[in-house]
């Protein structure tokens, strides 16, 4: 599979019970830091199209195909600098058993919690301008 090293996609899943937005967070593999679903960007897929099957694999999750880019981020440090593009996915199913299930958590968060429990600084402000979208 050919990849573009030097950009990722990733979506920001996210549902709503009884009103209550609620985005999905998973852990990373190394750090166990709580991160969004996001990978390298297959040269067959387009960013979306990757960062849907990034979600399955690392969460289980199946969503829309609604394409909208929510902003971008840099990930990694140093020589190790990813754009990462973000794109919003509601999400219509979630699977007991998937790729990555014994390698990661899963967790729904509210917005607040989950801006509170990611580390990258460029996501918590994606993710606010999302909650600024949604709540009222």
């Amino acid at each position: 599979i050919m990849i573009n090293e030097s950009i990722q996609s990733a979506v920001v899943p996210y549902r709503f019970v009884e009103n209550a937005f609620e985005i999905l967070l998973i852990t990373s593999l190394k750090k166990k830091k709580w991160i969004i679903p996001k990978g390298y960007v297959e040269y067959s897929l387009t960013p979306f199209e990757s960062a849907k099957k990034e979600a399955y694999e690392e969460a289980g999750i199946t969503g829309s195909n609604e394409t909208e880019q929510i902003g971008e981020y840099i990930a990694g440090k140093n020589d190790n600098r990813k754009l990462v593009k973000v794109f919003l996915m509601k999400v219509l199913e979630q699977d007991e058993d998937y790729p990555e299930k014994h390698l990661r958590k899963r967790k729904w968060f509210s917005i607040d919690e989950a801006i509170e429990n990611v580390s990258n600084e460029q996501l918590k402000n994606i993710l606010t301008d999302l909650k600024k979208r949604f709540i009222n």
